[in-house]
């Protein structure tokens, strides 16, 4: 049977347009040969979302952005219609959000609850918020940027003044006149530490073997007698004071008791007395004689 021209120019455009109308949906990142797992979610402002956009859970690919519809009897809703994968289940008090691109439009996120007991059946409607993006980031960031920004320019404007300082020369030379005395100090240090360190350490080593030789010594010396000794000396010394402060014994009456003290304190002033009136009237004592002693 021969085919007519006609009949084969209308069969290659059947095929042009199946191959449009799948390609087409292989772009969008849909199959019309699976089931639909259609959810929707609605959104107070979809920030230029694109239709055939990818879904996201926990940053892997789930889906695509079927349809975007704006819904006139909620107050100006937007409802996003979203083309999941059929085994995803999405747990309830899971919520949706739109992240801002850098260079414009915004990336669907879903935002799964951990509830393993119920899950939206397809047909459910989530609800939408939004997440910071990088523009929004960089937005929050312009104060703290403005602020360095500033920072900057104040110190550009003082390096130019020190720059334009015409002692800036002046202290340069003074800093290099400076560096190179201290590099002088250094080398003069380090020749006097090169040559005095090994007799410094010598000296300290004989000290230390001398320490340690007194310490030997000092090891050696009976210090237990000697301690044992001298305490006995002082216990005897105590009770040596100890017998002087008491009237039991001679020394201790000598010492303590006031009478005795008194009486020989008038004995001595007699015995004064006497060697004065016998220095002065010595006949009153000695009678001498040649012819005999008269008697008065």
């Amino acid at each position: 049977m021969k085919l007519s021209k006609e009949f084969k120019i209308g069969l290659a455009g059947i095929f042009a347009l199946l191959i449009f109308y799948f390609g087409m949906n292989f772009l969008k990142g849909m199959t019309s040969l699976k089931k639909e797992c259609i959810y929707y979610i609605t959104f107070d402002n979809i920030k230029q979302l694109p239709v055939s956009s990818p879904v996201y859970a926990d940053g892997f690919k789930v889906g695509v952005v079927h349809d975007i519809q704006f819904d006139y009897k909620t107050n100006g809703k937007v409802v996003v219609e979203i083309d999941v994968a059929d085994d995803l289940r999405i747990p309830k008090g899971s919520t949706a959000a739109l992240e801002s691109a850098m260079l414009g439009g915004s990336t669907l996120h879903l935002l799964l609850a951990n509830n393993p007991l119920e899950r939206y059946v397809p047909g459910d409607t989530l609800t939408g918020g939004s997440m910071p993006g990088l523009m929004t980031k960089a937005t929050e960031m312009l104060p703290a940027v403005e602020l360095a920004i500033g920072h900057v320019d104040t110190l550009v404007m003082s390096l130019n003044r020190l720059a334009a300082d015409p002692n800036l020369p002046l202290i340069l030379n003074n800093v290099q006149a400076l560096s190179a005395s201290l590099n002088k100090s250094a080398d003069a240090l380090n020749k006097l530490l090169a040559q005095d360190t090994p007799k410094m350490m010598s000296t300290f080593a004989a000290t230390g073997e001398s320490v340690t030789a007194l310490t030997d010594k000092l090891g050696a010396l009976p210090l237990e007698q000697t301690v044992g000794d001298l305490n006995r000396t002082v216990a005897e010394l105590q009770a040596t004071i100890a017998k002087l402060n008491s009237k039991d014994n001679s020394l201790g009456l000598l010492l303590n008791d006031t009478a005795l003290y008194a009486g020989l304190n008038a004995t001595v002033g007699n015995a004064n007395r006497l060697m004065v009136d016998l220095r002065e009237h010595p006949k009153r004592y000695v009678h001498f004689s040649v012819f005999g002693r008269k008697d008065n």
